[in-house]
Order: structure tokens, then C-alpha cells, then sequence
């Protein structure tokens, strides 16, 4: 092989070291941009929602619902009932207060579900999530009611982290009350495996978890929340921002992180 044809060869795998590097570089940079654009859409939506909330006070949210108040199982009882997620003696406590109507919601939860579940399987967070009725009560409807019930029922069924994210994931628009009809939930229920059972259509169709979804409201509306969703870490809000750090997933690791230093991760299931 001449020393020419050499060269030439070797500055061809060179140029094609040099594009491939670049591709690199552009899918990370793409990666980049598609998660600062969730988190900006989260920013964005959720000063919206914040206005509709503090304009929100005498409307029938559909907290007002007679019957007993049947708490799912496993949740959390007392002033902020919440269905709890991951180890129970994890260090930390992620608290999300959400609407499934609200597009913010929908938004946060997808760009953040993912880093939510890896903290919650390291054991080093553990969430508490609790359900408004919010949109319900600004635009009419029952969709919000509607599937926090259903997600309770699917608490009740082990499969609620699914089901909860199956509904955001299936989120209507926030005009579309598609939540407020039981059969649009069931059907959706048929996505996470072994959830469409006749205890969970009953539990649905019943409305079992109603009032306790209205307790769980009241909460809302008596706190200082200015709208959904508030999220707060260890008792300190962290949406949008922790201090002068604005909150990605990136972000919300290392805040975790810095909160668990020196303590030990959960280990511990929870029962029921």
C-alpha cells in the first residue's frame, strides 16, 4: 500500500471519527433542550394555574360530598391525607399536591416521573401524593373528582404509581371533561396489567373514595397554596425554584442528595 493511499485512508476514519463525535454532541445537546423545554412548560403553566387558583374561592370544587369518608389503603390519614409512594423510612419526603385535570400537573409529572421513581427505588425518597379538585371547580365538570377516585381505587388494588401515571400520560385537554365519565377511567385502567378487575370497576363506579378526595381538597383550599401543582421536599417548596436554583431533574437529585447526606436509605415496603 503506497504511503498515499495510507494517508487517505487514515484522514477518511479520522472525518468519520470527527462526525460522529459531532452526532454525539448533537444528540446530547437535543436531549438537553427537550428537557429544558418540560421544565420551562412547567415554569410557564404553572403561573397560569396559580391565577386560576387564587380566583377559584367560591366555586363548587367537589370536595362537598356526602357520605362517609372511606380513606384508600395504605393512605395517609390526618388534616393532609395523601397516598404515600415508595420506602417508608426513606430519609426524605417529596409532597405533591396535583389536580389529574391540570395541565402543569401533567406537565411536571412527565418531565419529572422518571427521576421521581429512581429516587423512590434507591430508597432515598419517598412521596406523598395529594389529590385537588381543583379544575373542577374553576372550568365545571367532575373530571378531577372522577380520577382521583379511580387512582384511590387503584391504590386500594397495589397499582396506584401506575395507574397515576397512566393518567397523566392520557391527560384530555383541560377544557375536555373526558375524566368525568367511568368509563373513559376503566378503559384506561386496562393499560396497567391486572388493574381492570370488578373490585376496581366497582370502587369506580361507586364512588367509594369520594369524600375522602373532598377531605383531601379542603386541605388544599385551606392552605397557602397558590395552585397546582405545589411541590414541596422535606416541608420546603421547591416549585418552581428552591432558593435562587430553579428545579429540573438534575437539580431535584442533587437537593436530594444534600438533604440525605450521612443517612441511610429506606429499605422498608409499604403494607396494605
Amino acid at each position: 500500500m503506497s504511503q498515499k493511499n495510507s494517508d487517505g485512508k487514515g484522514s477518511a476514519r479520522e472525518r468519520l471519527q470527527q462526525q460522529r463525535e459531532r452526532e454525539k454532541a448533537r444528540e446530547k445537546q437535543r436531549r438537553v433542550l427537550i428537557v429544558s423545554a418540560a421544565v420551562v412548560g412547567v415554569l410557564g403553566l404553572a403561573a397560569v394555574v396559580g391565577v386560576i387558583a387564587a380566583n377559584s374561592g367560591d366555586k363548587d370544587s367537589g370536595s362537598d360530598k356526602a357520605g362517609p369518608v372511606v380513606a384508600p389503603t395504605g393512605a395517609t390519614e390526618g388534616d393532609k391525607p395523601a397516598i404515600p409512594t415508595g420506602k417508608t423510612d426513606a430519609p426524605s419526603t417529596l409532597a405533591i399536591w396535583e389536580d389529574f385535570r391540570c395541565p402543569a400537573c401533567a406537565s411536571f409529572e412527565n418531565a419529572f416521573r422518571d427521576t421521581i421513581h429512581e429516587l423512590e427505588a434507591s430508597g432515598a425518597l419517598k412521596t406523598e401524593y395529594h389529590l385537588a379538585t381543583l379544575i373542577d371547580g374553576n372550568m365545571g365538570g367532575s373530571g378531577s373528582l372522577r380520577a382521583a377516585n379511580a387512582a384511590a381505587c387503584a391504590q386500594d388494588a397495589g397499582k396506584f404509581t401506575a395507574y397515576h401515571d397512566v393518567l397523566y400520560i392520557n391527560q384530555p385537554p383541560e377544557t375536555d371533561d373526558a375524566f368525568g365519565r367511568n368509563d373513559k377511567l376503566i378503559e384506561l385502567a386496562a393499560k396497567v396489567p391486572g388493574l381492570d378487575t370488578p373490585a376496581f370497576r366497582s370502587c369506580v363506579e361507586d364512588g367509594t373514595h369520594d369524600s375522602w378526595v373532598g377531605k383531601s381538597n379542603d386541605a388544599f383550599r385551606s392552605s397557602d397554596f397558590r395552585g397546582t401543582p405545589s411541590v414541596l421536599l422535606n416541608g420546603e417548596s421547591i416549585f418552581p425554584n428552591k432558593g435562587d436554583e430553579q428545579i429540573s431533574p438534575d437539580n431535584l437529585k442533587k437537593w436530594v442528595a444534600e438533604a440525605n447526606k450521612g443517612k441511610t436509605p429506606g429499605t422498608a415496603s409499604p403494607t396494605g
